[in-house]
């Protein structure tokens, strides 16, 4: 039997997916520097192909064009051509406008979580295992994977009054 896992990379830069319950401020902030917790979602997945590199650990609603810059240097010189990234879902869809046309023939994915993974119930374990099967699917551009479904980066946009990422409505013929 062959692989038929493309080489796939996974970019982590912060986002609710990451935070965890500290319990001294009781609210939900980052680990430390560089702690992510894609690693342990793979790991329970049994899913150990990735390579998991670290680019930031930002809240998005943080996230700047600078930032942004940082993000697709990393995409741009990755050997893979599969590429997943994690982020915040405020200004995911932003972010996926920014990549967009920038890439290359790679095919680039983001993704995150409304619930941080550390607290269980969380849409995190969903979203990221389909961005894992969508790289390495998909034909080469951005896409967003979020609630079970593929956006193309022009339609990433988070519904905060349902609290899940939707379809634009459609727009009446004229």
């Amino acid at each position: 039997m062959t692989e038929r896992s493309a080489p796939l990379r996974v970019l982590t830069t912060g986002g609710t997916l990451d935070k965890v319950h500290d319990w001294r401020a009781e609210n939900i902030a980052f680990a430390g520097e560089g702690n992510s917790q894609v690693p342990e979602i793979l790991e329970h997945g049994r899913c150990s192909f990735p390579v998991v590199e670290h680019v930031l650990q930002l809240d998005s609603l943080e996230m700047t064009d600078v930032h942004r810059g940082i993000i697709l240097d990393r995409i741009v010189g990755a050997p893979e051509q599969a590429i997943v990234v994690t982020h915040g879902t405020s200004t995911m869809g932003q972010t996926a406008r920014y990549l967009d046309g920038m890439c290359g023939d790679k095919t680039v994915i983001l993704t995150g979580a409304m619930r941080p993974y550390s607290l269980f119930v969380s849409d995190a374990s969903l979203n990221l295992g389909g961005a894992l099967v969508a790289a390495q699917t998909l034909p080469p551009g951005v896409y967003g994977v979020m609630n079970g479904r593929v956006f193309a980066a022009s339609e990433v946009r988070k519904n905060e009054k349902v609290g899940r990422f939707d379809v634009p409505p459609c727009q009446p013929e004229k």
